[in-house]
């Protein structure tokens, strides 16, 4: 029976916050907020305002880059939680990974070992899934075996947990192995309402007559919500193809309204929605994911966005609580997966690899052109040492908390750009 058998609430550290989608689910599966840590000022106005709602008093949000804060501060909490900066590994940008200013996924894994939290949850873009990012996954996991956690990684979707969007997220859950035994993945629940069932209310909310018509034509759910970054100009829905998926949906997705429409209103496409809106169709409501936003239309739309929906939250903090509590049945834990074999071949070896040499630990024929292939890969986030036709894994590039690592300056050059 776990320490914790009889504890009605876990605590909780969580990094790059956000406008709070994580917060707000966490707590309602029994989480309490020891502290939050945020980049940007906006979100953690609303971060603040929502205190009270919480049950916080004192100075639980942090506000700066949570990469120069002391992880002793936080050491021993029952969850360490996060969803780290997506421009590294989203499908839509460069995929810099390791070398982008902004990757805060390898730090937050180094600090376990300072931190030593019973459980981890970090959240972030489904491109982090994709081949490209197939040895720093590989890397991830084998610097958690190496500080005695188990990780496994999972691809969820908000459309599996009430939220009306197409929303994958890339999750990541670690625990000791004695812990993580009794965690299972949430299961999906029903289907989620359509666009039009959700907002009609909303759309009718100041007299447009046209607000039942509407909610019969969007019968779907949205395209993925995108809140943009202050690299970019004012709010929209993203994207070309983004903007035509809105449209099939009768919304114009050109920018953000400040109201609802009003009687008489007309529209080539559709009306747009309001910040309130896309926050509803982001999983926030008017009952238990009851929340209060701070900030002028753009900065607002831009926190709800980029916010992880409370209710997929949510769900995983109840299976993450039940593992720890022990609650939850035992499992037989599976093996850890291995994503790259060339990763893993280099790895093992320690020093030059021939193409034979590699086929033979991966145990698999690779043609030349894909071993190219996945050493260019590989040279994104490692340094790979080649001679002669054979190759050598060398150091992992990314920010790990090194004080004279060239994050440090690419960040504060970068900084009043920085979502």
């Amino acid at each position: 029976m776990s320490r914790l058998a009889h504890s009605a609430t876990l605590d909780v550290v969580e990094i790059c916050a956000g406008a709070g989608g994580q917060v707000l689910g966490l707590h309602q599966a029994g989480f309490k907020h020891r502290l939050a840590f945020e980049l940007d000022p906006h979100a953690c106005a609303t971060l603040r305002a929502n205190s009270e709602r919480l049950g916080m008093t004192g100075d639980w949000v942090r506000e700066g880059d949570v990469a120069s804060w002391n992880p002793a501060e936080i050491a021993g909490v029952d969850l360490l939680a996060g969803g780290v900066p997506c421009p590294p590994f989203t499908i839509a940008g460069k995929q810099l990974g390791a070398t982008d200013e902004r990757d805060l996924f390898a730090w937050a894994i180094e600090q376990i070992p300072l931190v030593k939290p019973r459980a981890l949850l970090l959240e972030n873009v489904r491109g982090l899934s994709m081949p490209r990012f197939a040895g720093y996954r590989q890397h991830v996991l084998d610097r958690l075996l190496s500080f005695g956690y188990t990780g496994e990684w999972r691809l969820l979707h908000a459309s599996d947990f009430g939220v009306p969007q197409l929303r994958p997220r890339f999750v990541l859950v670690a625990m000791k192995p004695a812990d993580f035994r009794h965690f299972h993945w949430p299961s999906p629940l029903d289907s989620p309402p359509t666009v039009g069932e959700l907002l009609r209310d909303m759309m009718a909310a100041r007299g447009w007559e046209g607000a039942s018509a509407w909610a019969r034509r969007a019968t779907g759910i949205a395209p993925t919500i995108v809140g943009g970054s202050k690299k970019h100009g004012g709010a929209d829905l993203g994207p070309t193809r983004a903007k035509a998926a809105w449209a099939l949906l009768g919304v114009d997705g050109l920018g953000i309204a400040d109201l609802p429409p009003g009687p008489g209103a007309t529209f080539d496409v559709g009306p747009r929605l309001t910040a309130d809106m896309v926050a509803r169709l982001q999983g926030w409501n008017d009952g238990q994911f009851a929340w209060t936003f701070t900030g002028r239309k753009t900065a607002k739309y831009r926190q709800i966005g980029n916010a992880f929906p409370p209710p997929v939250a949510h769900a995983l903090g109840v299976a993450i609580r039940a593992a720890l509590l022990r609650s939850a049945p035992s499992r037989r834990l599976a093996s850890t997966v291995e994503h790259d074999p060339v990763y893993r071949a280099l790895r093992d070896h320690g020093g030059f690899m021939t193409h034979a040499q590699i086929e033979r630990a991966a145990g698999a024929v690779i043609p030349p052109h894909d071993l190219d292939r996945r050493i260019s890969l590989l040279r994104q986030d490692f340094e790979v040492e080649s001679r002669d036709g054979a190759y050598k894994l060398l150091s992992f590039k990314a920010f790990t908390g090194q004080s004279d690592h060239a994050r440090h300056s690419a960040f504060a050059e970068q900084r009043s750009r920085i979502s």
